[in-house]
């Protein structure tokens, strides 16, 4: 009771959230009936989606912008403020560009055509790792995108990431509510699936695979995607699910003018919760059926209540900076390489022979590789350029 006091939470929400009655709620406070361990666990997760000390925080999670210049010196130099001699150029690209400078994640794609500008890829690794050096520059994502604007680019995709910390969202519930028409949305469509299909392949664990809902159709320029993030962490990073820094996340996925109007919009306002949540309350509300009333008078789910603003702080941006690391190499190599030339150091060692040293002596290492090894050198701060070198 006093913990729920202090969140500033009714028994009625409390047990709304809980999956019980206000009154057998009532009798477990006052000590009337005993508490299982199993319940007292239902009522802490229950609780603490009403935590007030930021259980939601909002990053960008996919940045892509068109620059309408051909000059790609300019762009990762005065813009990006990179020293260019660091990345590495690749004759590919995607998206009918040819040419791909990069570092890291972060990419920089060119092509012939001048009306294909240059482009800028940041997924969800390359805006980590675009994040350490602008926090090395001092800069924020505001200043970043307002020195985009006077470039007059257009923002061709921004996925704004709401991750939910506490377990306030319950996917499976809100796929179940969508299926009893419990869902109140402009979209005409919705997906629902088990998204954590690699953590097991047994069918009868089918009901702990990770959930994932798709509102809107993922051809249209606007659409939302929410998932259990805890089980991604355990597949890719074997995490336990108890150990995941996250349990949820709620993605706005924006492209062509809605991914111009949202990030005006974040600009003009540095108000993340008005931009967040003002494109979530417009397209979509989870309510409880009420018999004997019109859908439209539905009252709101607790749960989603909470979600969008009520007794919870307000939504903050924030940055989760990440050095580029190997680990796509590592993993490349530990995978495809590290088996074959295991059997060959062996071999070499049994019969006395050196065909592995012999090969890497006389290995001629492309500039790509060398800038690779220049880039993990050096430190963020010699990779980037300040306001007063520019």
């Amino acid at each position: 009771m006093e913990k729920r006091n202090a969140y500033g939470v009714s028994q009625k929400r409390l047990a709304l959230m809980a999956g019980i009655s206000r009154e057998h709620l009532n009798r477990i406070e006052a000590g009337k009936v005993h508490l299982t361990n199993g319940m007292k666990l239902k009522l802490l997760e229950a609780l603490e989606r009403f935590n007030p000390e930021a259980p939601l925080f909002l990053l960008f999670d996919y940045v892509r912008i068109r620059f309408p210049t051909m000059d790609v010196k300019h762009i990762i130099e005065d813009v990006l403020r990179l020293k260019m001699k660091y990345l590495v150029q690749e004759p590919r690209g995607m998206y009918g560009y040819t040419s791909t400078y990069r570092i890291g994640d972060v990419m920089v794609l060119t092509s012939p055509l001048e009306e294909m500008g240059v482009l800028l890829e940041l997924r969800g690794k390359g805006c980590r790792q675009f994040e350490a050096y602008l926090d090395g520059q001092k800069r924020t994502w505001y200043e970043f995108f307002r020195k985009c604007m006077k470039e007059k680019v257009v923002f061709k995709r921004v996925d704004l990431a709401v991750n939910d910390l506490v377990g306030m969202l319950d996917i499976p519930l809100l796929i179940s509510k969508c299926r009893k028409e419990e869902c109140v949305s402009v979209f005409r469509s919705f997906r629902a699936f088990r998204s954590g299909g690699l953590v097991s392949r047994q069918e009868q664990d089918s009901a702990h695979m990770g959930a994932t809902l798709y509102i809107g159709s993922m051809q249209s320029d606007l659409y939302f995607c929410l998932y259990e993030k805890a089980y991604e962490q355990l597949v890719k990073n074997g995490t336990p699910l108890e150990q995941a820094d996250i349990q949820n996340r709620f993605e706005i996925r924006l492209k062509n003018e809605r991914a111009d109007n949202a990030v005006y919009d974040l600009v003009s306002n540095e108000n993340p919760e008005q931009t967040a949540f003002g494109i979530i309350n417009r397209y979509v509300r989870f309510v409880d059926k009420e018999s004997g009333k019109p859908r439209e008078e539905w009252p709101l789910n607790p749960m989603w209540e909470t979600f969008i603003g009520k007794h919870r702080n307000t939504l903050k941006l924030t940055t989760a900076p990440e050095p580029y690391t190997l680990e796509r190499t590592l993993n490349w190599f530990s995978h495809q390489v590290a088996p074959t030339a295991k059997m060959l150091l062996l071999i070499d060692q049994k019969c006395g022979t050196t065909h592995v040293k012999d090969i890497l002596d006389n290995t001629e290492l492309r500039d790509k590789h060398r800038k690779i090894i220049q880039q993990k050198m050096r430190t963020v701060n010699e990779m980037i350029k300040m306001e007063e070198n520019l």
